[in-house]
Order: structure tokens, then C-alpha cells, then sequence
């Protein structure tokens, strides 16, 4: 969503010419290579946990804020096996793209893949007010590309073939 300062005012959000929002996307796998899919708060919308990247802020810097923010785990409980070279776009419906200045046509992204370090992490979906979730659960790796809404498909097959790489090759 939109970051807000201490004045529930909109702050900068990082948008490329082209009109897309610099984000990261966060998929975490366990020790049996099933992967965190988390159910978006209020809606049968199921996704990996993502954000957008403050100004002044790195990818991963921004990976790990959001790993807190959306599911409470902390940089120590898990271990970065790769992320995407470059970044990985989709395109928002025209229903769902908000006005603004510059306007926001989609998302750019960097795919990390994050291994959890232990079997008892905890998860808690209610660290950020309101919280994004309000349900999870572990699928095969390639499940999620049945569940996702159709107009991210493309950019989860290309996110999660780009992170199979860059896990087998670490």
C-alpha cells in the first residue's frame, strides 16, 4: 500500500518514468521446499508477501522491513538464497491503478528467496496496522501459480523459475 508518515500523509514512493513502483517480493521456503502463501486480509486473494522500496532505501533493506512488517519474522530467522538479477514487472488493471502523480501503472520487483533457519519462527501477521493478512499456509513451490490473480501470473512464473536458479546454482 501507500506509505504513510506520522501524519497519515501520503510520503514518496519510489515510481519509474515508465510509471512503475520500485517493490520487493518475498518468498520464504522451509526445509521441505514448500513455500509461505499468505491470504490477503478480507478478500479470497491469496500472494507473497511484498512492499514497495522507500527512497533512501536498498532492495533488501526494504525485503527485510517488509518481512517484519507483513509477517514478523526477523532478519536472523531466515537465510537469503538468491534474489532475481534484475527487476520483474506486472502491469495493475485499469480498474485497480490509483491517480496520483506520477501515475502508477504496475510494479517492478526483486524476487528474493529466503530459507527459514528454524522449524519454531514465528509468524505474525498482525505487526502492521492493519495487517495485509489474515491467513497463511506452506504449498508446493509451484502452487501458488494456480492461485494467484491472473494479471501476476507472468510475473510469478518468471519470479519463481529466475529464484529455482539462483537456489540451485548458490
Amino acid at each position: 500500500g501507500l506509505l504513510f508518515n506520522m501524519h497519515n500523509e501520503p510520503t514518496e514512493s519510489q515510481i519509474d518514468l515508465a510509471g512503475f513502483r520500485h517493490n520487493v517480493a518475498i518468498v520464504i521456503i522451509n526445509e521441505i521446499g514448500d513455500v509461505f502463501f499468505a491470504k490477503r486480509r478480507k478478500m479470497d486473494a491469496w500472494q507473497f508477501p511484498q512492499g514497495g522500496i522507500n527512497a533512501g532505501e536498498s532492495a533488501e533493506e526494504a525485503m527485510y522491513r517488509e518481512l517484519d512488517e507483513e509477517v514478523g519474522l526477523q532478519k536472523n530467522d531466515v537465510e537469503l538464497l538468491g534474489r532475481s538479477r534484475g527487476w520483474l514487472r506486472y502491469r495493475l488493471p485499469h480498474r485497480m491503478r490509483r491517480g496520483g502523480s506520477p501515475q502508477c501503472i504496475g510494479q517492478k520487483q526483486i524476487w528474493f528467496l529466503l530459507k527459514l533457519k528454524s522449524k519454531n519462527a514465528q509468524f505474525d501477521l498482525n505487526k502492521s496496522i492493519p495487517p495485509e493478512f489474515d491467513g497463511w499456509e506452506w504449498v508446493s513451490y509451484w502452487h501458488p501459480l494456480v492461485k494467484i490473480v491472473d494479471f501476476k501470473k507472468e510475473v510469478y512464473a518468471k519470479g519463481l523459475k529466475e529464484l529455482l536458479l539462483a537456489w540451485h546454482s548458490s
